[in-house]
């Protein structure tokens, strides 16, 4: 059988795996699988389940295309958050979350209890009485405190506000959330029976995350306690949940608690300080002392996080109650360890190329993966060995003539080796020449591997050849291969970047050096406007979600208030100079590369003045630029993003290459 092309809307046909959970004996699991509907212009999920013990154990659970986190309530029923009947929609108030119980044995969902804010997390404690996250404006009035017809006195001056937006904090937008201005997230403790919700944390306090451990006598949370400026300095909390007494941990405003958990009564946590390589820092290991004070114990120097893709989904909830479990990326593969009260990692799940989502024990793992030039799965590790549970993807591959990743390695001017690899066309012939298309990861502490990657392979099916590398900066090899801030900054990493180009060039003799293309979003899209202002050898670049001017980005985006100054190690007013200098925009009078701008009116993370900025330089020195500017998406477009604005912005990418290179 012949087989067809990548298309450029093939996104939507792969299913994507995430929200993984288990059921609490361990021997069941729950995840959510999503597809696109190019039609309906949205993402369609359902809520799918393994039961070993069924004759047919993988099934999906619900049919509404709407199910989301779901949650094990005991071994036969699960909870999930969706508002089917469309009774509790969001007003001035604040988000509703309703949520709704099914059996495992089928039928339908019922609905059955809804919480007065945006609920995430929802974790049992025992009995009736469950923990979650909850959202809420701390500026809105308390509404359970007043009578019908204050509240819709209330309700009525509150909308005539709706058209205002007061900013007096920050972060004051996020993105993927908008405005969040006076917005927290609190710890709750829900009586589901009762219908009551016991707020725990403080009024500022914006929760970060929270554990308890296995007799659920005793939980701890953290999180940033702020009332203009998030520092991102945590405070830990621990909360006896039997006597009710709240001690809290000497933390001294130095760290930022990324993850937590008990072994037994003892806590452990991982924190970075940022005093070494600041925000991009990889998490050491503490433990909390009798009377509140900590002791280090070691830094694993590790990666959280999998290896990026564009039709990856993620998430899981751990399963294990003896030590930190997560999914890390070493080198350009993503494994599942462990960490004892030792403090000695211990690798447990590596026989699959990237782990996007893990959950269990060293006798039972289930996880989603992605094997080489495939897309996600669900497996399992038990006895000893690896087994594939789910075929949702295996159709699409079996029909579809997809290219071949080739990974190579070589050494940079400082010793240092870099993982890169080629994307062949499915039908490569080694007598023709072929246009070049180097793509640069975001981050820059991300990393790429060899899962499957939509675009590149849509492009490699269109007669293009795609290479890629894991510059410095990235993850996967430490804090020291990572660290380019201040005046590393567009130098270490642009000089692997081309060093590999080069390398590239030398072994593919089949590229047309005369044809080559350039692309990358958000640190790509600062690489894109770096090249183009410091080389002339690419014919065409597409710059995505860009950044190109430090200054002012530093101060207009939702993180560069922190996480900016501390790459650029300067600020605007007593270094001003090294931050333009490492601004690709100080550069723009130099460029003559035709440059495509691809940016979301709603991207905070990399906000739209940068590409702006960029665009018009370029075109007041005669260089030829467009921008395609999409409405409502975010940071998010190419992997997320509405999915007629993502055949919409690729479609744009390969027109513009198209134009240039062929």
């Amino acid at each position: 059988m012949e087989k067809c092309k990548v298309e450029i809307g093939d996104f939507a046909k792969i299913r994507k795996l995430g929200a993984l959970t288990l059921s609490p004996s361990g021997k069941k699991a729950a995840f959510t699988v999503t597809t696109g509907s190019l039609s309906e212009n949205k993402y369609l999920t359902d809520i799918w389940v393994y039961n070993e013990e069924r004759q047919d154990p993988l099934f999906r659970l619900t049919a509404g295309e709407d199910g989301t986190a779901p949650v094990f309530e005991d071994e036969d029923h699960i909870l999930f958050a969706a508002d089917r009947k469309k009774r509790h929609e969001k007003d001035v108030t604040g988000t509703k979350t309703v949520y709704n119980r099914i059996s495992l044995s089928g039928g339908e969902a019922e609905e059955v209890f809804v919480l007065p804010f945006s609920a995430n997390r929802l974790t049992h404690v025992r009995d009736s009485l469950w923990l979650c996250g909850g959202c809420r404006n701390i500026s809105l009035p308390d509404f359970s405190q007043m009578d019908e017809a204050e509240t819709e006195k209330t309700k009525k001056a509150l909308e005539e506000e709706k058209n205002y937006e007061v900013f007096d904090e920050l972060p004051f937008w996020f993105n993927g959330k908008g405005v969040i201005n006076k917005q927290r997230t609190g710890l709750f403790l829900c009586d589901i029976a009762e219908n009551t919700q016991e707020l725990l944390t403080a009024l500022n306090f914006d929760l970060e995350g929270f554990c308890l451990n296995e007799a659920h006598t005793l939980l701890a949370y953290w999180g940033s306690d702020f009332e203009t400026i998030n520092l991102h300095k945590s405070s830990l909390f621990i909360r006896d949940l039997v006597q009710g007494t709240v001690r809290e941990v000497a933390l001294e405003r130095r760290f930022e608690v990324e993850d937590a958990h008990f072994f037994g009564e003892e806590l452990i946590f991982a924190g970075t300080t940022g005093e070494d390589y600041g925000t991009a820092e990889s998490a050491s290991l503490y433990r909390v002392l009798e009377d509140g004070n900590i002791a280090f114990i070691t830094k694993p120097d590790i990666s959280i996080g999998a290896v990026g893709s564009d039709i990856a989904g993620g998430g899981s909830t751990p399963y294990g109650k003896d030590g930190f479990y997560y999914v890390c990326t070493r080198g350009y593969h993503s494994d599942y360890e462990y960490i004892g009260a030792d403090g000695k990692p211990e690798i447990l799940l590596q026989e699959i190329g990237i782990i996007s989502a893990a959950s269990g024990t060293r006798e039972q793992l289930f996880f989603i993966g992605m094997e080489k030039d495939h897309a996600q799965e669900l497996y399992i590790k038990k006895d000893g060995g690896v087994r594939k549970l789910s075929n949702f993807n295996t159709e699409y591959f079996d029909t579809h003539e997809t290219a071949h990743t080739a990974h190579f390695t070589f050494t940079d001017p400082d010793g240092t080796e870099i993982d890169g690899w080629m994307l062949y066309p499915a039908d490569f012939d080694s007598e023709k020449k072929y246009p070049g298309i180097l793509n640069v990861h975001g981050g820059p502490r991300s990393a790429y591997g060899e899962g499957f990657f939509h675009e590149m392979q849509y492009w490699a099916g269109c007669g293009y050849i795609c290479f890629f590398c894991n510059p410095r900066g990235g993850s996967g090899k430490g804090d020291e291969f990572a660290d380019i801030r201040g005046d590393r900054f567009g130098v270490y990493d642009y000089t692997d970047i081309m060093m590999f180009t080069d390398e590239v060039l030398k072994r593919v003799p089949q590229i047309d050096r005369e044809r080559l293309g350039m692309t990358g979003g958000s640190y790509g899209g600062f690489m894109a406007n770096w090249i183009i202002g410091h080389t002339d050898r690419f014919r065409a670049v597409a710059s995505c979600r860009s950044i190109s001017n430090y200054v002012s980005k530093c101060l207009t985006t939702d993180i560069g208030y922190y996480h900016n100054l501390s790459q650029m190690q300067a600020d605007p007013w007593t270094s001003p100079e090294k931050m333009w200098a490492h601004s690709p925009l100080a550069y723009a009078d130099k460029a003559v590369t035709p440059t495509l701008f691809i940016q979301s009116d709603e991207d905070y993370r990399c906000w739209m003045g940068d590409a702006v900025q960029m665009y018009q330089a370029l075109l007041l020195h005669g260089v030829p630029a467009r921008m395609c500017l999409f409405h409502g998406e975010n940071h998010e477009l190419s992997r997320s993003g509405k999915p007629k604005h993502r055949v919409r912005r690729i479609r744009e990418i390969t027109e513009w290459f198209d134009k240039y290179l062929k």
